[in-house]
């Protein structure tokens, strides 16, 4: 059995796609996967599959969410393996400076590469640092002109129906929630 997360786009936001965790989980477990567990109300699921084709999986999830929540689901799903990865790469110092940066992750949606995501992504001199790893984006501002970010726009291009966003924080804490079950 391979553990996944499952990062849900566009759910809980703005009072858009409101879907309750127990009805959530109780989907993932009515498409057959295995110890569901969800985190926070943004979307995040970490399931078990002996699937190991991910686009296969993908699609069997986004099928299946967006029949039963009636919506377009689109979803990523990322191996803890993969997720471990993410983690480990960040760019030096990155997270280290709570109260003077946010950060954040953002995932892509295969086949979306970070080399092409960056091509999209602005920074504002100053106020932003965007750092493409080899599976996700990495995006800090300076919480004092957090205002004047680049990383809000992104949200209104094209682009970002293959991303979904996830700070920092909540990223860790998905991995030792992962590597907890496995543990």
């Amino acid at each position: 059995m391979t553990q996944y997360l499952v990062l849900l786009r566009g759910v809980n936001v703005g009072g858009k796609n409101i879907i309750k965790m127990a009805d959530l989980k109780a989907s993932f477990e009515e498409m057959g996967f295995s110890n569901v567990v969800t985190y926070i109300q943004s979307g995040n699921v970490v399931v078990q599959s002996d699937e190991t084709d991910k686009a296969a999986l993908t699609t069997r999830i986004e099928k299946g969410l967006s029949k039963r929540f009636n919506f377009e689901s689109k979803v990523v799903v990322i191996s803890q393996k993969e997720l471990a990865a993410i983690v480990k790469s960040a760019p030096d110092g990155f997270g280290e400076e709570e109260k003077k940066f946010r950060y954040d992750v953002i995932f892509l949606k295969e086949p979306l590469t970070p080399k092409e995501a960056m091509q999209s992504v602005k920074v504002r001199e100053g106020v932003d640092v965007a750092h493409a790893g080899k599976q996700a984006l990495y995006f800090s501002r300076l919480i004092s002109r957090a205002s004047q970010s680049y990383l809000t726009k992104i949200i209104g291009m094209s682009v970002y129906q293959n991303m979904t966003i996830r700070n920092w924080n909540t990223t860790t804490k998905l991995l030792a929630l992962m590597e907890g079950q496995n543990g």
